[in-house]
């Protein structure tokens, strides 16, 4: 993974075909997809279940470019090494879900992978200037973690600025998780997020056997958010 603060587009598979998570990835990055984003989710940090490593695995080879592992799952160290066993480029945690975040960050890195660290929507940034030396990917919640669909939360987006000051001119990107749209993507990336996962604003309207209707609503997501950048 080269770093760039260029808009990249991370679908979720958390809105696919369940059925054909293999062929979904392949069509999402031939509708001009980014990033494939994996949202784990355990039923216990949040009030859903989803996948595990194994699924990982198996679309794994359906994806070409970056796989990007969202572990919404308490606790998360034990679950590390399979996750990178499963071929993850980013595995993101939560800074929420355990009391030890650095040393967390410290093994996803000793994969040699990107670590990727998670704020829900009322999680503040005191915790982050102990913690930037030590993440490539801040993921900012921008709904409650649990479940797709779920509408933008706008306090996020003077999060997300003051974040972007932080981080200064450190290769971190800035990733935005929920309710993004072509009127959401706008804001976000002004404030200097520069990855965009969507879910339902992807995938709807499309399916494994009709997916123009994916890069339709990638070109657009993509579009809304560049025209939003200082130019």
């Amino acid at each position: 993974m080269t770093f760039s603060r260029a808009i990249k587009i991370a679908p979720s598979i958390l809105s696919a075909d369940f059925a054909n998570f293999g062929a979904e990835c392949e069509a999402i990055e031939a509708q001009g997809a980014d990033w494939v984003h994996v949202d784990v989710m355990d039923g216990h940090f949040v009030p859903n279940i989803t996948f595990g490593p194994s699924t990982c695995a198996a679309i794994r080879k359906h994806i070409k470019g970056v796989m990007d592992v969202h572990l919404m799952i308490a606790p998360v160290d034990p679950y590390i090494d399979a996750f990178a066993q499963a071929g993850a480029d980013v595995i993101t945690a939560h800074l929420e879900a355990g009391p030890h975040i650095h040393r967390t960050l410290q093994a996803i890195r000793a994969h040699g992978i990107k670590a990727g660290l998670a704020l829900n929507p009322a999680t503040g940034l005191d915790s982050l200037p102990y913690l930037l030396d030590m993440v490539d990917l801040i993921c900012v919640m921008t709904v409650n973690p649990g479940f797709g669909g779920q509408k933008f939360i706008h306090s996020q987006v003077d999060k997300v600025r003051s974040l972007r000051a932080m981080i200064g001119d450190r290769p971190i990107h800035i990733e935005i998780d929920g309710g993004v749209t072509p009127e959401t993507a706008p804001l976000v990336a002004a404030a200097g997020a520069d990855v965009l996962v969507a879910g339902s604003g992807v995938f709807k309207g499309g399916s494994v056997t009709d997916p123009a209707p994916y890069g339709v609503n990638i070109r657009a997501i993509r579009a809304a958010a560049e025209a939003a950048l200082p130019r």
